[in-house]
């Protein structure tokens, strides 16, 4: 086991870190290597791990360290990571669980899944290539999802003579890049070779101008991510336990905070107050649930509760309640995103359909800068953007930068249910567009006017009945039924939307 020193917790606390960066970095073999020196590998899997690599022969008759996290088969031909490898690993220190994450662009997804529940990102650089677009795009990512400690870990020193001058390029380069990304980000710097364990768990002789800690003292005195600890109470409501007339709870897991019984709660978007009568689990009843515990919560009052609302501290400042809202968009859908489409935002156990405005900037690879946008691109594959977000219902959530687990969604094509993007709330509302002319000028001011429901109904609804135009046309072989049919459909929405509106909503 580990010779750092004796067990300084009763309990050894828990990191999650990813290992990120472009493609043929090492990530895997730095891993498999992390699980060797920690003795985290069984003597089985050591034999396996022999046995696999004399048969792959991608590293002579040294262990190919990389075989161990890469278990498909098309990983280990290729020699590429595809999907997410979790391993976990402990010292006599702390306990670790790790997410080996692919580099491939077109793979960005799996790493972007990886790092929302990391606390810490080792970014690997191979040292004769230097950072590349894909190394800033995933520090880019880890920032935007909340990461803020990151090791730089200058891979494969070997091959570049053990170079204090190439190690001192690529860390002035990274520091002032991650200087630019808006986020207050810890960054260590260390030089490397994980195929032989120089500076992994060993300080190493080959490069004796290092004095800084090596990765496991690093991974071991990280501190863990306090965010969901110290935040309000937050959680969100999964499923309404009712197993006999006698008992009605409400359970989920919690999100951030703390809670007790007799404290007093507010149930969302509702507004309605009441008070925790017990905390149930399988294990009988708490005094306190904190981050992390699912648990079962009864109430004093009969309240409309339903899966989807937020239970909060009626003490705590509340979380914003809007179907208008503005966020970071990371677009992983292979087909580019598209406005005023339909799509469901999934945002904990809330699904609303939503619909997405042209984006107000786009994120520039190169300097992590959001720049302004002349034109309505709108983001493809791995395109990062500040878009505005309308539902057709109002969330409950918080900004993102406060809370991670109330302030990210998904959004999801309703034709082909895949995951297209990844949100990270910025703020409640949508600013007005910062040009005064053209198209979206014009659609803003008129939103903005008396008539602006009028505007919303046929910019938001009309589209819709096109598909019943197509439909119609096909069945009944007749365009002008078509049209009939379509037309009346979009009068009719148009005219139970304003009511809505500019009557019943009054």
């Amino acid at each position: 086991m580990d010779t750092h020193g004796l067990i300084a917790f009763e309990t050894p606390s828990l990191l999650r870190f990813i290992t990120c960066g472009s493609v043929d970095d090492g990530k895997s073999t730095l891993i498999g290597r992390l699980l060797f020196e920690s003795d985290g590998i069984a003597e089985d899997q050591l034999l396996a791990l022999r046995a696999d690599s004399k048969r792959h022969g991608t590293q002579g008759a040294s262990i190919d360290f990389a075989l161990l996290v890469d278990g498909l088969s098309a990983e280990r031909e290729q020699g590429i990571t595809i999907d997410i490898g979790y391993r976990y690993f402990a010292t006599a220190r702390r306990r670790f669980i790790v997410a080996d994450t692919p580099g491939h662009v077109q793979y960005t997804r799996n790493m972007a899944t990886a790092a929302s529940t990391a606390s810490l990102a080792v970014l690997l650089v191979d040292a004769r290539a230097g950072l590349l677009e894909q190394t800033r795009r995933h520090a880019l990512i880890v920032s935007m999802l909340g990461v803020r400690q990151v090791v730089l870990a200058v891979n494969k020193m070997d091959l570049v003579d053990y170079s204090e001058a190439r190690f001192g390029t690529i860390e002035q380069e990274f520091r002032a890049f991650a200087a630019g990304l808006g986020a207050e980000i810890e960054v260590t710097c260390i030089p490397l070779c994980a195929k032989d364990g120089d500076n992994v768990v060993s300080a190493s002789a080959a490069m004796p101008w290092y004095q800084g800690p090596t990765l496991i003292e690093q991974l071991e005195q990280a501190p863990a991510d306090p965010v969901e600890a110290a935040a309000p109470f937050r959680m969100a409501v999964q499923w309404v336990n009712r197993p006999h007339s006698d008992f009605r709870g409400y359970a989920g897991q919690v999100a951030s905070g703390e809670v007790r019984p007799g404290d007093v709660i507010r149930v969302l978007p509702s507004g309605r107050e009441t008070r925790v009568a017990r905390i149930v689990t399988a294990d009988g009843d708490l005094l306190a649930a904190r981050a992390g515990d699912a648990v079962t919560l009864t109430l004093t009052d009969e309240l409309d509760i339903s899966r989807g609302d937020l239970l909060t501290l009626a003490s705590d400042p509340a979380p914003a309640v809007t179907a208008e809202l503005t966020a970071k968009v990371l677009w992983v859908g292979t087909e580019p995103a598209v406005a005023m489409r339909s799509y469901l935002l999934k945002m904990g156990a809330a699904n609303v359909p939503a619909r997405l405005d042209p984006p107000l900037a786009t994120l520039d690879i190169a300097t992590g800068i959001l720049l302004p946008v002349e034109t309505a691109a709108m983001p493809g594959l791995n395109g990062i953007a500040l878009l505005p977000v309308r539902l057709d219902a109002p969330v409950v959530f918080d900004r993102y930068a406060e809370n991670r687990e109330t302030g990210g969604f998904i959004l999801i094509d309703r034709a082909t249910n895949l995951t297209v993007a990844m949100g990270m709330i910025e703020h409640a509302g949508i600013p007005a567009p910062q040009e005064a002319g053209g198209l979206r000028g014009w659609l803003h001011r008129v939103r903005e006017r008396p008539w602006r429901s009028l505007a919303k109904a046929v910019s938001w609804r009309a589209t819709g009945s096109v598909d019943t135009f197509i439909l119609t046309w096909l069945v009944s072989g007749n365009a002008r039924i078509a049209a009939s049919v379509g037309g009346f459909e979009v009068f009719t929405k148009i005219f139970l939307y304003f009511v809505h509106e500019r009557i019943w909503a009054r």
